[in-house]
């Protein structure tokens, strides 16, 4: 009678068969076989995780096209406004100038924060060398606040007034100025934080310009040489040159 019980707990192929279902002992760990021949997924579903906080800089690509928006147009806000022919960007608040210059945050005209006082303001003004046929030349009025308090600047159409004109012309004639007819005429003050500097743009539409809104000269500004100049109340006269592209 032993004998054939143990034959009987004896499988046929010689293993043992404890009786319970499934197997239900630990398995050892199975070292695992050759993976499958297509790549391996490294993102999670639902396609790339854009957040850049859990990047470990593998070389995987952040999305970024290296565009700061700033001081020249990119990543300014417009405020809306237009000075005969031009255009004024750079008074939304936290965008990105050129030089890490921030675009100036616009406050009202009652605004409690004192005006900057001429001796604490530095401007400067600044344009591309040239433009081609189809752009619309940018230009940059660069403020710096020397002191050590927050201040406001005026730097309207009519306070800080930019010119055009021709290099070649023997005499001052000028092709736009931002005073002669502009859309919003009144003050546009822009907080400057003490010892910083902000970047207020204005881009024209190459057309010409007459004072107290008169009709002016006919057809857009030719190719050529041109000098832009800037003039503020208590400040220096600021100067550049730039070229109209023909192609």
């Amino acid at each position: 009678m032993l004998i054939a019980w143990a034959v009987t707990t004896t499988g046929s192929n010689g293993t043992k068969d404890d009786g319970k279902p499934g197997g239900s002992d630990p398995v050892e760990s199975i070292t695992p076989g050759p993976g499958s021949s297509g790549p391996a997924i490294s993102q999670q579903p639902g396609g790339r995780d854009e957040s850049d906080g859990g990047s470990d800089g593998s070389g995987g690509s952040d999305g970024s096209d290296g565009d700061t928006g700033a001081g020249s147009g990119g990543g300014s806000e417009s405020d809306g406004t237009s000075t005969g022919g031009a255009d004024t960007a750079g008074t939304g608040g936290g965008g990105t100038g050129s030089g890490g210059s921030t675009a100036g945050r616009q406050v009202p005209a009652n605004s409690p924060l004192p005006v900057c006082k001429p001796g604490a303001l530095e401007l400067t003004l600044r344009s591309k060398v040239s433009y081609g046929p189809d752009d619309r030349p940018e230009f940059e009025i660069i403020a710096r606040n020397t002191s050590s308090a927050t201040c406001k600047a005026d730097l309207g159409p009519k306070n800080v007034v930019l010119t055009v004109t021709e290099a070649s012309a023997e005499k001052d004639d000028v092709v736009w100025s931002s005073k002669d007819c502009p859309a919003a005429p009144g003050p546009l003050f822009l907080q400057i934080p003490a010892g910083a500097t902000i970047v207020h743009t204005v881009d024209w539409n190459r057309a010409r310009s007459a004072p107290n809104c008169a009709t002016p000269p006919p057809g857009k500004a030719a190719p050529g040489t041109y000098l832009l100049e800037a003039k503020a109340p208590d400040t220096p006269i600021r100067r550049a040159s730039f070229v109209l592209k023909k192609d």
